[in-house]
């Protein structure tokens, strides 16, 4: 009888631990050695079943010895840019559960936990760790601002976002992962993490978590007016690429509207003496309207290929089993 037991037991323990959720952290860094070494241990607390991966992006300091002595799994990403090396990262690592965030030390560690819950608990898809700092050093009013115009600027195009669309702390599921399609190369590639999510109607949450300044001595590679016109392209671009029908739409609306404001004179004129003698404006004016239309058609053409490509994203998210939740105490 005790045999039985003893083999119930261990036969328990075996499965709650191949139940257990594989989790890689997931480190982009570029040139911070000053606080890799404290961001793995402090990772390596929080999560102690984890395998934190630092992807080093052509670091010129000890970024990869100091990762490396501090226990984390290191890995080079050649191409420059942090969408590069998420890319990278997504391609080559095989977990259940991927935690991301930044080397500069300015996340809290101790959230992380909290993230996976979540994530595990609710099946989600994607959970963001929302930012709450009172630091000025830390979130910058000028990033702030920023963050909150790029935000709105996505909850109006497509619909609903987070309200920290920019944060570089997130929990991922598998599937999530590797069905990103990730072309963005530089800091942009949160926004396109935001938009996969909300293009697929995915499951996701947001946690707040506390943001800190970074070290001293460490120093921020975000440019607040470059790497901020080129998330705003890539909301341009995004806005075409998933929103053609009303990306082009406006396009029409521009010209039509052009073409009847100048024709309106023309058209006076006509009706009160029968002459057209603004040719070239009455030309303009059709040229206008057939340009219009052209565009409208183009949009609607390429309506009916984003949804053929939507249906493929969808299916290459489908290939990947869903998160399962806990199992229910007995």
């Amino acid at each position: 009888m005790d045999c039985q037991s003893g083999r119930q037991d261990l036969v328990s323990q075996a499965s709650q631990t191949s139940a257990a959720p594989r989790i890689a952290v997931l480190v982009p860094c570029y040139n911070e050695a000053t606080t890799i070494g404290a961001v793995v241990r402090d990772f390596q607390q929080a999560l102690p079943t984890a395998t934190i991966y630092i992807f080093d992006n052509n670091s010129s300091d000890r970024t990869a010895a100091v990762a490396r002595e501090a226990g984390a799994v290191v890995r080079a990403a050649a191409d420059q840019g942090k969408g590069n090396v998420i890319r990278r990262m997504f391609a080559d690592v095989d977990a259940d559960v991927y935690v991301m965030v930044d080397g500069d030390g300015t996340y809290d560690a101790k959230a992380a936990p909290q993230l996976v819950q979540t994530l595990v608990d609710d099946a989600l898809d994607m959970v963001v760790g929302t930012r709450v700092s009172d630091e000025r050093e830390a979130y910058r009013p000028g990033h702030r601002f920023g963050n909150r115009v790029l935000t709105h600027c996505v909850a109006t195009l497509f619909g609903r976002t987070f309200t920290d669309m920019l944060s570089g702390y997130r929990a991922f599921s598998r599937r999530f992962v590797k069905s990103f399609p990730a072309h963005a190369a530089g800091f942009e590639i949160e926004t396109e993490l935001t938009v996969h999510a909300l293009e697929l109607r995915m499951p996701v949450a947001e946690v707040a978590t506390a943001y800190g300044a970074r070290p001293e001595g460490s120093q921020s590679k975000l440019n607040t007016w470059s790497d901020g016109m080129r998330i705003l392209l890539m909301i341009a671009r995004l806005f075409k690429a998933e929103r053609p029908l009303l990306f082009f739409s406006l396009g029409f609306f521009i010209c039509a509207l052009l073409s009847v404001v100048l024709a309106v004179p023309v058209i006076d004129e006509y009706l009160h003496t029968g002459l057209v003698p603004r040719l070239p404006t009455a030309l303009l004016c059709a040229a206008l309207m057939l340009f219009g239309a052209i565009v409208l058609t183009c949009g609607i053409v390429l309506d009916t290929v984003t949804r053929g490509r939507a249906e493929a994203k969808r299916f290459a998210y489908l290939l990947h089993p869903a998160p399962k939740p806990p199992a229910e105490p007995h």
